[in-house]
């Protein structure tokens, strides 16, 4: 019966359904992260009439036709650009992103990644790096002797010193942007990598050509939203209990038709 394979279907659907969400939730704390949506299509149909066809019986034209569909699958698993809420920290280091725009960092393999996660940190160099130690693009130094920070919104860094009274600018902070954020690939850490889908970075100062704008102190929170996700939990759960019911019933109806056999 074709009930039992586009039944199960319907289930791996839903059962991939639930680790998007358990992905989100388990994503509650996580810096800058984006929430995450499951995207399913149909499968192909199995044409029994196609619509338009001639009957042979009066040759009148079928208004309809008889198309089996023959389950689901999934299409992709997009990425919710939605800004999170920013929390005050009151770090030096600490930026959140207001707007549009990612950090890019350099890995260690030389490649580029991109991060809204704003918790930067001052390596053993005084090098400006991301928490995983990765360096932030332009490369900036914090000298020895600075005793505060200060980042305008503009991506400025100044450095005080306790010796003058006036701060020194030792930097600017980029942000770059992409035509398509859904098709960055995401590699762990807060971080992306481009790809044919994203298209190139376009790279400018904060406040530039659409971007957003840096707020130091702040760090942006995961946009997921717990209630949200738990409503599809729930609605992904009963799915795969109907889906369930279905493999049931169609188990029961070949059973009976053995039974009168």
């Amino acid at each position: 019966m074709r009930s039992l394979q586009i039944a199960a279907t319907g289930m791996s659907a839903q059962q991939m359904r639930v680790e998007v969400v358990s992905n989100n939730l388990a994503n509650m704390s996580t810096t800058g992260y984006n929430a995450r949506r499951a995207q399913f299509a149909d499968l192909d149909y199995q044409q029994l009439a196609k619509p338009g066809t001639v009957t042979a019986a009066d040759g009148t034209v079928l208004p309809t036709g008889v198309q089996l569909g023959l389950g689901v699958r999934p299409a992709s698993v997009a990425t919710v650009l939605a800004q999170g809420s920013l929390s005050q920290t009151g770090g030096d280091l600490d930026v959140a992103i207001d707007g549009k725009g990612y950090l890019e960092v350099t890995l260690p393999d030389g490649s580029s990644a991109y991060t809204r996660d704003g918790g930067l940190k001052r390596s053993a160099t005084g090098e400006i790096v991301t928490a995983d130690g990765y360096p932030v693009v332009p490369g900036i130094t914090i000298p020895a002797a600075a005793t505060s920070l200060s980042i305008n919104a503009q991506g400025d860094v100044y450095a005080y010193f306790s010796t003058q009274v006036k701060p020194q600018q030792i930097g600017t902070l980029t942000l770059a942007s992409f035509i398509n954020d859904q098709g960055l690939q995401a590699i762990g850490s807060n971080l992306f990598k481009e790809t044919e889908a994203s298209g190139p970075p376009t790279v400018a100062a904060p406040g530039q050509d659409g971007l957003g704008t840096l707020r130091q102190g702040y760090l942006e929170e995961s946009s997921v939203d717990a209630v949200r996700e738990v409503s599809e939990l729930i609605t992904a759960q009963r799915g795969y209990e109907m889906n369930a019911k279905v493999i049931t019933a169609s188990d029961e109806m070949l059973q009976t038709t053995v039974q009168v056999r």
